[in-house]
Formats: structure tokens, C-alpha cells, sequence
């Protein structure tokens, strides 16, 4: 373990309390966290103890949530954890967030609607570079007024689930092989654009007047400097560190 990381071992215990404090201090007491969305394991200390057993506690006690590697495909926050990098509500079967947006209205909530002595709810998505998604859940067991409550802390309570996810992560060494990638190209940037968008290296050529083994040089190049295995990997890495927007080429 490099220093690096042990320090943010170190750190993680006063982030967590920090969070906690927050949760009592709203109302939003019983509180749960992934680091990593994609990822089966619950997020541990560094002896591997979830902290869904040492540190925060949940509105069932008798319900081990942590140890359902399914939650993370059916859980309609985690879901809205992944269209949007912004702090949200929960309300009588309903999200909310400090904009209107059709993504959380498309969400169905009616399994939380349905869950007994589930109130209220403030969620901090954390979305970081190479496409890792982790969040922040505080919740209540009864209304408190969140929309008050979401106006007045959602700011304080995304920055403390940045912190403790970053921190986390970075403890823990991931993502795994992690490397600064070196400047990409134009070039490279464009043909890695284009195959985002689906296309392939002879469609690439063609509209940008290249040979496909030129398209091909330009996509290995971007592979290793992103430190990528892979036409799929390439992209993912690069659509993570922002190379690739919404709008290929």
C-alpha cells in the first residue's frame, strides 16, 4: 500500500462520521453508501468490513441490503444514482432534484412507496473519471420534509458524498491501473468519436478521408495512451475522462 492510499484510510473515518452527523442533524439518520455501483461488494473498511455493519445503520435493522448483489439492477435510486451527477429527493413515490428533468420522472418509485417505515430521502450521486459511479443514500423513516431540507443541505451533503466516494476509492486503488493518459490527437480524438458512435474503421475512413489502417494506427495509438485493451475499453475510458461527449464527432 503506497503512503498515498494509507493516508486516505486515515481519512475515511472522520469523512463517514462527518456524513452521519449530517443524516442525524436532518433528520435523514439511517444512511447507506457504494463507492462503486458497478461493483457487488459492499463498500468495506480496509479490513473488509461493510460499513452497512460498522458505522451507518438502516431503517430495517434485520435487512443485510449489502449482501444482495442483485440491489445495485432494481433499486429505483440507484438507477436515478446513474442518469444524472446531481443530488435528488425522495417524496411520496416521487424524485426531485433543484431542476425539473424528464430522467427522474421516468423512474418508478413505487417499490420504495412500497417499503414500510421508508419516509423520506436525499441521495448524492458521485460520478468520477473512467466512468466509476458510487452514491450517498440518507433517509428517513418517516416524512421530515425534505424539500426544505434538500434546498437548505443538498449542496453540503454532495460535497461530503464526493468527498467520501473519491477518498474511498482512492484508498482501495481504484479504478485499477489508473494511469494519467498522455495528450491524444486530433486525430485520434475523432477516430475514437466515431466508433463511439458505432461506426466502423472503413466508415471512419470515409468520412475522414483516411485508409482504415490509418483509422487503425490513429485507434491503437489512443488505446495505449489511455492505457485501454480494446476497441470497447478505448471508448469507455475515453467517454469517462470526457474525450467523448454526448454527441460523437
Amino acid at each position: 500500500m503506497t503512503d498515498k492510499r494509507a493516508l486516505c484510510w486515515s481519512e475515511l473515518p472522520a469523512l463517514i462520521a462527518d456524513v452521519q452527523a449530517i443524516g442525524d442533524a436532518t433528520g435523514l439518520s439511517y444512511i447507506a453508501a457504494q463507492a462503486d455501483l458497478g461493483d457487488p461488494e459492499p463498500m468495506a473498511d480496509e479490513h473488509g468490513r461493510p460499513y452497512a455493519e460498522t458505522s451507518f445503520r438502516w431503517i430495517d435493522p434485520a435487512y443485510a441490503y449489502w449482501r444482495d448483489r442483485k440491489l445495485a439492477l432494481h433499486v429505483a435510486f440507484l438507477t436515478a444514482a446513474r442518469l444524472i451527477a446531481e443530488p435528488f429527493y425522495y417524496s411520496d413515490g416521487r424524485l426531485g432534484s433543484w431542476r425539473a428533468t424528464a430522467l427522474l420522472d421516468a423512474v418508478d418509485c413505487q417499490q420504495a412507496k412500497e417499503t414500510p417505515n421508508f419516509g423520506e430521502a436525499i441521495i448524492a450521486p458521485v460520478h468520477l473519471p473512467r466512468g466509476l459511479v458510487g452514491a450517498v443514500f440518507w433517509c428517513s423513516r418517516e416524512p421530515v420534509g425534505v424539500e426544505a431540507l434538500f434546498r437548505a443541505h443538498a449542496g453540503t451533503m454532495h460535497n461530503l458524498a464526493l468527498r467520501l466516494v473519491a477518498t474511498h476509492n482512492e484508498a482501495r486503488g481504484r479504478p485499477r491501473n489508473a494511469t494519467v493518459p498522455q495528450t491524444l490527437t486530433r486525430r485520434e480524438v475523432q477516430c475514437l468519436r466515431w466508433a463511439a458512435a458505432g461506426k466502423t474503421d472503413g466508415e471512419i475512413g470515409i468520412i475522414l478521408s483516411l485508409s482504415v489502417s490509418t483509422v487503425r494506427f490513429h485507434l491503437r495509438n489512443a488505446a495505449a495512451k489511455l492505457g485501454a485493451t480494446g476497441r470497447a475499453q478505448s471508448i469507455q475510458i475515453a467517454a469517462g475522462l470526457g474525450f467523448v461527449g454526448a454527441q460523437a464527432a
